[in-house]
């Protein structure tokens, strides 16, 4: 860390300037420096029909915000994170267990004393990995607050708001992190697949895909058809059906062009992963590792024939 990178001091940053829109923190608590937020007016985002406005790290703590510790129920090394009541776009992150540190996935804006008591009983943080800049929050006082490296993508870095020394910008196309005091290998492995924005990541855990909104995980694919609400047995799925779509803007609903899936499943097909973990609670599947690499590319596949590229490379390609 260079000598310089101020402390965390919530006495001297909670009253900066966070976006409601998409909890972006900003350096200053002047609303004359500060009048719009340059993430939300970028066409993948929005501003509100009541137009934009700010709140503050302050102003969230004195009003009853709390953060909720939900562990997976089948797997206690991975805790899902989230804010009550909702702040912003209501996204989770997780925190994922590892021998050598635990690593937060994704931001959340709140930060406070309470939820600084509860990691550090754990342990802390060895490292924090943000999956696009509408999840780059409150990054810098998360870092401070935990003397570790927040991971994001090289691409993406003019949607910082602030510089750190603790942000390291990722180049790589698979980083793995070297976590604890002698820097060994975790196993916790950051794809960079972009789409959503440039330097879009994933992570990799133990078998566990965690996607953000880089796969946005569709209501088909969090569907069962095993039986009907009186219990009685289904046939099973119906073929057709997407499991993920793969979206340039979410709230706009502007999706990515054939050729940019075909680029992201180059990447992806490498990796063998039987569950994926999208950006909010409930965003989850876990199937065999066969069965996910299908819905994958079923799912990319099933977009670019609906935007009518029939004769596209990417649908020729096998899960297998």
């Amino acid at each position: 860390m260079a000598p310089d990178e101020a402390a965390y001091d919530p006495g001297r940053t909670g009253s900066w300037l966070v976006c409601t829109a998409c909890g972006t923190q900003f350096p200053t608590a002047d609303r004359r420096e500060v009048t719009t937020c340059f993430i939300c007016d970028d066409p993948r985002q929005f501003t509100p029909p009541t137009g934009q406005a700010f709140t503050s790290l302050d102003e969230l703590r004195a009003s009853g915000h709390r953060n909720v510790w939900t562990p997976f129920p089948d797997d206690g090394r991975f805790v899902s994170v989230r804010t009550e009541p909702k702040v912003a776009i209501g996204q989770r992150a997780i925190l994922v267990k590892t021998p050598y540190g635990n690593v937060l996935w994704d931001c959340l804006t709140l930060l406070d004393d309470d939820t600084i008591t509860a990691i550090r009983r754990i342990g802390g943080l060895a490292a924090i990995v943000i999956s696009h800049p509408h999840y780059y929050s409150t990054h810098v006082e998360w870092a401070r607050a935990f003397g570790c490296p927040v991971y994001l993508a090289a691409e993406d870095r003019q949607w910082t708001t602030q510089e750190s020394a603790y942000q390291v910008f990722v180049a790589e196309t698979e980083l793995s992190l070297l976590l604890g005091a002698e820097a060994s290998p975790s196993g916790f492995t950051v794809l960079k697949l972009g789409g959503h924005f440039p330097g879009s990541l994933v992570a990799l855990y133990d078998g566990r895909l965690l996607i953000a909104d880089t796969l946005l995980t569709t209501p088909a694919g969090l569907g069962s058809w095993d039986a009907d609400a009186t219990g009685a047995a289904r046939a099973g799925r119906p073929a057709g059906l997407n499991t993920y779509a793969f979206m340039w803007s979410i709230p706009n609903m502007i999706p990515l062009a054939p050729d940019e899936l075909s680029r992201m499943w180059g990447i992806l097909r490498k990796y063998e992963f039987g569950s994926t973990h999208g950006a909010f609670p409930g965003m989850d599947i876990a199937k065999t590792p066969s069965e996910m690499r299908r819905r994958v590319l079923d799912s990319m596949q099933i977009q670019v024939r609906s935007m009518g590229y029939s004769t596209h490379a990417l649908l020729k390609e096998a899960a297998n």
